[in-house]
C-alpha cells in the first residue's frame, strides 16, 4: 500500500486529487498540509497543519516580490530538498505550460527555477505537470482567471496540432492524470495539457 504527501490539498488541481486519492485502494493514507480548519473526515487522511506561511499565491495577493518568491520558489524547493533527504522516490509538481528560467515574467520564471532545482535533486521519478489554462471552479473568485475560461474554452477549436498542448483543460482531469503517472514508470518527466488530457482518460 502506498501513502500520498499533497501540499495544496484545497487548491483546484489538489482538491481533485485529493478526492481521487481517496477513493483508490492502492493509497491506504494520504497526509495533507493545510492552513486552516479541514473538514473532510475521512480515516485515510492525516492532517498536517502548517500555521505560519502558504503554499501557492498570486501576483495580486501578494505584491511583495520578495514573499512572492518565498512562496512560489522557496517553500516547493525546500519541501523537495526535505522530502530527498527522506528517500522519497516520487515526486510530482504542478508547473505551468511555458514555464523557464529564462523570462521576465515572475510566475512562469518561479516556476522554470523550481523545475531545474527538482531536476538536480535527481529524484528516482520526477513528474513536473504543465497545464495551460485550468477551467474549474475555485473557492475564490478571480474575475480574470473566469473571464480567460470562458474565452479559450469557446475557442478550443482553434488548438490543434502543436497548439494542442496550450490547450485550457480541466483541473479534475490534471488530477486524474497526476494519479495515472503515479502508479506508472514514464521515461519522460514533462506532461503538458494535451498529454495530461490523453492519460486522464486512463483512469
Amino acid at each position: 500500500m502506498k501513502t500520498a504527501i499533497i501540499f495544496g490539498s484545497t487548491g483546484l488541481v489538489g482538491n481533485h486529487l485529493l478526492n481521487l486519492l481517496l477513493n483508490d485502494d492502492d493509497y491506504s493514507k494520504i497526509k495533507i498540509f493545510v492552513r486552516s480548519e479541514y473538514h473532510i473526515i475521512n480515516p485515510k487522511i492525516e492532517i498536517i497543519k502548517f500555521v505560519f506561511f502558504s503554499i501557492g499565491t498570486t501576483k495580486k495577493e501578494t505584491s511583495d516580490n520578495n514573499e512572492y518568491r518565498r512562496v512560489e520558489y522557496d517553500i516547493p524547493v525546500k519541501i523537495a530538498q526535505i522530502a530527498k533527504k527522506n528517500k522519497i522516490n516520487s515526486f510530482l509538481y504542478v508547473s505551468s505550460i511555458g514555464s523557464t528560467p529564462k523570462t521576465k515574467n515572475s510566475y512562469l520564471k518561479n516556476k522554470g527555477d523550481v523545475e531545474e532545482v527538482l531536476k538536480n535533486l535527481n529524484f528516482p521519478h520526477l513528474s513536473i505537470i504543465r497545464p495551460s489554462l485550468l477551467l474549474g471552479s475555485r473557492k475564490k473568485f478571480r474575475f480574470g482567471e473566469f473571464f480567460a475560461q470562458k474565452t479559450f474554452k469557446n475557442l478550443s477549436f482553434l488548438f490543434q496540432g502543436f497548439l494542442k498542448q496550450f490547450k485550457p483543460i480541466d483541473a479534475k482531469n490534471v488530477a486524474k492524470a497526476m494519479l495515472v503517472i503515479s502508479k506508472n514508470n514514464f521515461e519522460n518527466i514533462y506532461f503538458n495539457s494535451d498529454y495530461l488530457q490523453t492519460l486522464s482518460k486512463k483512469n
